[in-house]
């Protein structure tokens, strides 16, 4: 017998197709909803760990700085810099040592002009933008100081930063006994020292009368700095005498032979003071001749304002000013210290003396520091721990 065969409908296997390929869609999809959930918190976990290992580590390091900022504090040096002597004064040498706490500061010249370390010498007239603004005269500015006069009249005038330094060095020097003390010389506008240095050329016009004008001027430059050039002219420099009402003898008397005199030579530089001209026997039998680099040979009683960190370093090594900023071309970083503890860092920077600001890099660690121009293009820094 011959057999039906029974044919299937192709619409219910069409069906069942559409819904077997609908529940996989689904479940892709459910799947795919699951496994982008499952990595976004896997993501999430791992953000978490990385933000907390990352907020342990800046907790160590804020403890860490919190520590090496309380030696600092405690005056104790980088333990990776040359150990310094524990006795008397050291100056170290960190010119391949990078600053502690990086930053910078932008700074115009008029601001740190008077920081101390303007060079003025025959060779390096002072800055065509120097401004006159913060000279002052002795007598108004120093009324309230409490010492004796040590003005002769209101014409002696120096910058203020020197009339303070000069202030507590002389309350220094009362209290160890020395007194009458009196500002000699003092700031020279140019117009001044031009006058000066005129009626010297005349005068040796005068005396020879065939010498050609280039060799007047040449001859007056041995007696009487050309204008611009002296130190009177930096604001910064003075010289002393001695006066008591009364008191002829101490009138009369060297002032390098008297108590006063040795006091300020031995002291000065406590207070950010240094003998400017150092000559063959002057001011004292075994003083170191600096005629070659200062380019004054007279016997002149004179001191500068340089700022006590450079006064310090000046006096230990025994430098004058022309030495010193050469020393800090060729060192431009050091560390300063006494009886092993940092007293100062200094910097120089070499940023030219053609624009009125400046990006200065300076040591975040300690906000104590002063800037100043060396009128030889760059700028030295001091920092006081």
């Amino acid at each position: 017998m011959s057999k039906k065969i029974k044919r299937k409908d192709p619409m219910k296997g069409l069906i069942v197709l559409t819904v077997l390929l609908a529940l996989l869609a689904a479940g892709t999809v459910v799947g795919g909803r699951m496994l982008s959930e499952y990595r976004a918190g896997l993501l999430a976990a791992q953000q978490e760990e990385v933000e907390e290992r990352n907020a342990r580590k800046q907790a160590e390091y804020n403890l860490a700085l919190q520590e090496y900022q309380a030696e600092v504090a405690a005056n104790q040096a980088n333990k990776s810099w040359p150990e310094a002597a524990r006795e008397g004064w050291d100056v170290i040498d960190l010119t391949n040592y990078p600053l502690e706490a990086p930053g910078t500061e932008t700074v115009s010249r008029s601001d740190i002009m008077f920081g101390g370390l303007l060079l003025v010498n025959e060779w390096h007239s002072r800055p065509g933008d120097f401004d006159e603004s913060g000279i002052l005269s002795l007598s108004s500015y120093a009324r309230e100081s409490g010492l004796d006069s040590f003005w002769a009249d209101a014409s002696r005038k120096l910058h203020t930063v020197a009339i303070d330094a000069l202030i507590e060095a002389l309350k220094a020097a009362k209290e160890a006994g020395q007194e009458h003390y009196v500002v000699d010389y003092s700031y020279r506008t140019w117009d001044r020292q031009n006058e000066i240095f005129q009626e010297q050329v005349e005068y040796y016009r005068r005396r020879y009368p065939n010498y050609s004008d280039e060799r007047l001027i040449e001859r007056a430059k041995t007696k009487v700095n050309y204008p611009g050039t002296s130190e009177f002219n930096s604001g910064l420099a003075f010289s002393l005498y001695l006066y008591e009402s009364g008191n002829e003898e101490l009138r009369s008397t060297p002032f390098y032979e008297t108590a006063q005199g040795k006091w300020f030579y031995e002291n000065s530089w406590k207070y950010g003071f240094v003998f400017r001209f150092p000559t063959v026997g002057y001011p004292y039998a075994d003083t170191v001749d600096k005629t070659y680099k200062t380019g004054m040979s007279q016997s002149l009683n004179c001191y500068r304002y340089v700022g006590k960190g450079h006064a310090a370093v000046m006096n230990h090594l025994g430098l004058c000013l022309e030495e010193y900023v050469e020393y800090l071309q060729e060192h431009p970083h050091i560390a300063v210290f006494e009886n092993g503890v940092k007293k100062y860092e200094i910097t120089r920077q070499q940023v030219g003396d053609d624009v009125a600001t400046f990006t200065v890099d300076v040591n975040r660690m300690t906000n104590n520091y002063t800037m100043s121009l060396d009128n030889m293009g760059g700028v030295v820094t001091v920092y006081e721990y």
